[in-house]
């Protein structure tokens, strides 16, 4: 395709993605963010609409916690679990929205027996029009305390009209001993949504193949899928996409009390094939992306939310 029709498609799918809304808010969108002990306070057009933590004493990798619809509305769990309104498992797991490992060289990741530490933002946030940019370095520690490798992560948020988009790069390097991303249910992109919007309390798992359901779509690939429930009225949801130039298809993990994690390394797990690892090599590095889209409005918009997420994210497909 030539440069110039690229060019028009991606501003008729940022358009399409912008016109997301029964209720639309007021177009300005303007981020902002406060820097507070061990994370950032997430801001847009004023309002507080999560945090980004990288330091926690419970939480030993990076997540964002308390993410909030245009409007206000929760769409992930309360950070920490309110009791007698959340439920309260899984709280040091399930923070809101993570990138986790439950196999990564043998240590868990997932529970908190290794740690993603984060050692400085090298690229600081910085505010450009409707979009919210930094990145950070993280060491790879085992339980022992053993340096495994590192990770990059490259964050950009971007507002919409009636939502908003977390892009999540990861670049791991490993390190003399290589890694070894193992095959378990709990590997990948991962979000807990907001109690209120949970298939138990009413709200609706939807794939971009068009399958409804936690059981339905459970171990299944798929681009993307939606988390969504109305609260006072108002339909709100997150929405988790994979890159399909990662080095394989996401399978879900999606569970009727409000777990959603995109999965490309559980090919057992998932019931899709026989034992899988992805091996990296010392001195290699190993990239995976996935986007959340935080949004209010009709299940018919996430489409667009998708297109738009592609746009900025082609990397080289990876195999293994």
């Amino acid at each position: 395709m030539k440069p110039l029709l690229i060019l028009l498609a991606g501003l008729n799918l940022l358009a399409a993605a912008s016109s997301l809304a029964a209720d639309a808010l007021p177009p300005a969108r303007s981020w902002a963010f406060e820097h507070r002990e061990g994370g950032l306070a997430l801001q847009l057009d004023g309002q507080q609409v999560g945090e980004f933590v990288y330091r926690d004493t419970k939480v030993l990798r990076p997540f964002f916690a308390n993410l909030r619809a245009p409007g206000g509305v929760a769409v992930t769990r309360h950070h920490p679990p309110m009791a007698g309104t959340d439920a309260t498992d899984h709280d040091t797991m399930h923070p809101g929205v993570w990138l986790g490992f439950g196999d990564l060289n043998g240590h868990d990741f997932w529970r908190n027996r290794g740690h993603i530490e984060h050692v400085r933002f090298t690229e600081p946030p910085q505010v450009e029009k409707e979009r919210l940019r930094f990145a950070t370095e993280c060491r790879l520690l085992a339980t022992d305390g053993a340096t495994l490798g590192s990770l990059s992560n490259r964050f950009t948020l971007i507002a919409f009209t009636n939502a908003w988009l977390l892009v999540w790069e990861a670049d791991f390097q490993a390190g003399d001993a290589g890694l070894i991303f193992g095959d378990q249910e709990e590997m990948g992109f991962g979000a807990r949504v907001a109690t209120a919007i949970t298939e138990k309390n009413g709200g609706v798992i939807t794939s971009s193949s068009g399958l409804n359901t936690a059981k339905r779509t459970w171990g299944l690939p798929a681009e993307w899928c939606d988390y969504s429930g109305t609260v006072d009225g108002q339909r709100v949801g997150i929405v988790l996409m994979a890159d399909p130039a990662n080095f394989r298809p996401a399978w879900w993990h999606n569970r009727d009390y409000g777990l959603m994690v995109a999965n490309p390394f559980g090919q057992e797990a998932m019931k899709q094939g026989a034992k899988s690892r992805v091996r990296v090599q010392r001195g290699e590095s190993f990239r995976l992306c996935f986007g959340a889209a935080v949004h209010q409005g009709r299940i018919e918009d996430v489409a667009a939310l998708y297109q738009a997420f592609l746009l900025g994210n082609r990397v080289p497909r990876q195999r293994h």
